[in-house]
């Protein structure tokens, strides 16, 4: 099953009236949910040999989106030379990992489906996004925003996609249901309206604003 996808933003000026084209289509996650035989949806096992890891390097979450089935269980690595903390407070799965040194790591177990937007409670410029999917057939956009879901069987499907720059009702709106059969695998083209007021700041996980950087001159992680 392919697809391609195309973001849009909306145009800065009134001159331009026309949404303009995105150049970096990637990192927009697709999936189809079977209408007509949920039996193939569920947990991967959990004896399942498919490691995942989020690794902590450079003061940044490597790599920033990472989708799994439910059920995985997704490492997080420090391998700064200095303390770390991972949490998600909000939607998807709520954890707390607290501190931890140089070299250690903790895991999660994402146990339900849902988005869980992942941040670090020392340092305000980490982010990453982790989605946990209760189907096999997903796949991630490349940068021409290009897309391949492999072993799609005949039947009927919603079509679920998600982007970290798309407001949450406008995804919504492109949700829609397909019917797979026979020669039918090509989804079309997907267009995804990017939020021109999208930022990534965001709240510790107390819920109020990251205390200021430290004054320069003073050693700090």
């Amino acid at each position: 099953m392919t697809a391609q996808v195309k973001i849009e933003r909306p145009a800065s000026t009134k001159q331009l009236k026309a949404p303009i084209a995105v150049r970096d289509a990637s990192e927009v996650v697709v999936w189809l949910l079977p209408i007509d035989h949920p039996g193939t949806v569920g947990s991967v096992s959990e004896h399942s040999d498919k490691k995942w890891r989020v690794v902590q390097k450079n003061k940044s979450f490597q790599p920033h989106l990472t989708v799994v089935r439910v059920g995985s269980v997704v490492d997080f690595p420090n391998r700064d030379p200095f303390f770390h903390n991972v949490f998600s407070l909000f939607d998807g799965k709520r954890f707390d990992l607290g501190l931890y040194e140089a070299g250690a790591t903790n895991s999660v177990r994402f146990d339900h489906a849902g988005v869980s937007f992942l941040f670090c409670n020392i340092h305000p410029e980490m982010s990453a996004v982790v989605i946990a999917l209760d189907t096999p057939y997903y796949a991630v956009t490349d940068k021409s925003g290009g897309l391949a879901i492999p072993n799609v069987t005949d039947g009927k499907y919603d079509v679920h996609v998600w982007y970290e720059r798309c407001l949450p009702e406008e995804l919504k709106g492109l949700l829609r249901m397909v019917r797979i059969s026979g020669d039918s695998r090509n989804l079309g083209t997907i267009v995804v309206p990017e939020d021109a007021g999208f930022s990534p700041s965001h709240k510790n996980k107390y819920g109020q604003d990251y205390p200021p950087p430290p004054q320069q001159g003073y050693p700090h992680p």
